[in-house]
């Protein structure tokens, strides 16, 4: 059964949300302040970068239109989803700022129908009855009246990965929900179905995965369903935190770490997924998510070591890079370093708390010179990033004269550089792989000298006894 839906904020989350909800039949309006956004929205220009936005845009143009104003978006919807931003305050708990505007916002405009409010945004444990409590305010302050009984508010956690932010919304491993309203769970219910039951026609340039069947639809309190996000990223943190730090271990005892990761992960009780060694994790979520919950455990008096340990394993990774390259080339001072990668993560644009400018910067602290490249992110550097970084359009530009390569970010495009030609341009063919991501086996055949992360340094093959 289509509804009516709006969704205020078209960022990652809001945008990719209300696109989704639009392909399999509801009729969605999508709010967002910034007129110039919403201005590039309305001609098919999304905002950021993220695979297949604007196709599904025209896709789904029909159903889903985009305004500035509350008034336009509200008043005619069955759910509306907050899916704002909560950076973190300088204590690290999430600014809950635009949350606390956009339920304001909602409980000015409420309809006369029953309407679900649905915490998308990734917001701390407490904030359902927070939501609840600033809506109805507002509905009194506007209306004058009690609001009886036409809103409930629930929490929808996202649980999507940047660069495939559509995938997991089509085709999710669960969705959860949290409410003490029965009534906001029947509806939310009722708007997952074609995604519950998989019974949309999937599109083109998304397929659905083979064997995929119905999708577990877990109900919990409010409490929970916000738990529940800060723990699934605290513990994906955990992983990646782990297997770097014994990648440390590896290298000092001669073991592959790749090798250990594999060995460790056909254990079903572990997995593959989240062991890979390298940089670390960064970005919008991981950062501010594990940041959130040390300040949910100070708040109730509890001390989170291990996601503490993960944090401070994860800020390491950044300086064994500089270890690395300080073992090589002796003194960083004067040496051009060229950057292999800038966002966070391949697929995407985004920059935020990115691993690769964490090493930039600790690569500038000691005096070296930092020329960067990436696919896709290089115009929001030039705009966001405040760092005196050089840029370079292509892989002659970025080469040339560098005292060492630094794969920071792996994008899939850096595997198929062509490396040879490109080895003459160099000052010193050194390549560090903070992602393990390159063939360092062939480019030791073609000249190079190959450091990974917890995998065996490899010589210059003509260097090989």
């Amino acid at each position: 059964m289509s509804k009516r839906v709006a969704v205020v904020g078209t960022g990652y989350v809001g945008l990719t949300t209300a696109l989704s909800l639009a392909y399999i039949g509801h009729r969605v309006v999508a709010l967002d302040l910034d007129e110039a956004k919403v201005r590039a929205l309305k001609q098919g220009n999304p905002p950021f970068f993220e695979p297949h936005l604007p196709e599904m845009l025209s896709l789904v143009r029909d159903r889903l239109s985009f305004t500035t104003r509350y008034e336009e978006a509200i008043p005619g919807a069955e759910v509306v989803f907050i899916a704002v931003g909560t950076p973190p305050s300088p204590e690290g708990s999430p600014d809950l700022t635009q949350v606390q505007e956009a339920a304001r916002g909602i409980g000015q405009n409420l309809g006369e129908g029953f309407t679900v409010v649905v915490n998308k945004s990734t917001v701390p444990v407490g904030s359902g009855n927070y939501v609840e409590a600033l809506v109805r305010r507002a509905f009194q302050e506007a209306h004058g009246g009690e609001v009886d009984g036409r809103f409930a508010v629930a929490s929808n956690p996202e649980f999507l990965r940047e660069g495939q932010a559509l995938y997991d919304s089509l085709y999710p491993d669960r969705i959860v929900v949290g409410a003490e309203d029965r009534r906001a769970l029947e509806v939310l219910r009722e708007l997952y179905e074609p995604i519950l039951e998989q019974s949309f026609p999937a599109p083109a340039f998304l397929p659905r995965p083979e064997r995929m069947g119905a999708v577990p639809f877990l109900t919990t309190g409010l409490a929970s369903a916000e738990l529940i996000k800060y723990g699934a990223n605290a513990f994906l943190a955990l992983k990646i935190s782990f297997i770097n730090e014994l990648s440390a271990l590896a290298e000092r005892v001669g073991a592959d770490i790749q090798d250990v990761a594999r060995g460790i992960g056909l254990d079903s009780r572990i997995g593959p997924r989240f062991l890979q060694a390298g940089l670390g994790w960064g970005g919008s979520c991981f950062p501010k998510d594990t940041l959130a919950l040390l300040a949910m455990g100070r708040e109730y008096g509890l001390k989170l070591s291990i996601v503490e340990a993960a944090r401070e394993v994860n800020r390491r990774q950044r300086e064994r890079v500089v270890e690395k390259l300080l073992s090589e080339l002796k003194v960083l001072k004067g040496r051009t370093l060229a950057l292999l990668g800038l966002a966070f993560k391949p697929h995407t644009d985004d920059l935020r708390e990115s691993p690769a400018l964490e090493l930039a910067r600790l690569l500038l602290d000691r005096g070296a010179f930092v020329r960067a490249h990436d696919p896709v992110a290089l115009p929001r550097a030039r705009r966001e990033v405040d760092l005196p970084l050089e840029y370079a359009e292509t892989p002659e530009d970025l080469l040339k004269g560098a005292d060492a390569v630094v794969l920071a970010t792996d994008w899939p495009e850096y595997r198929t550089w062509p490396w040879g030609e490109l080895k003459p341009l160099l000052r010193t063919p050194l390549v560090v792989d903070a992602r393990n991501h390159l063939d360092g086996k062939a480019l030791a055949r073609l000249g190079y000298r190959y450091l990974g992360m917890g995998v065996p340094a490899l010589a210059p093959a003509k260097e090989v006894v």
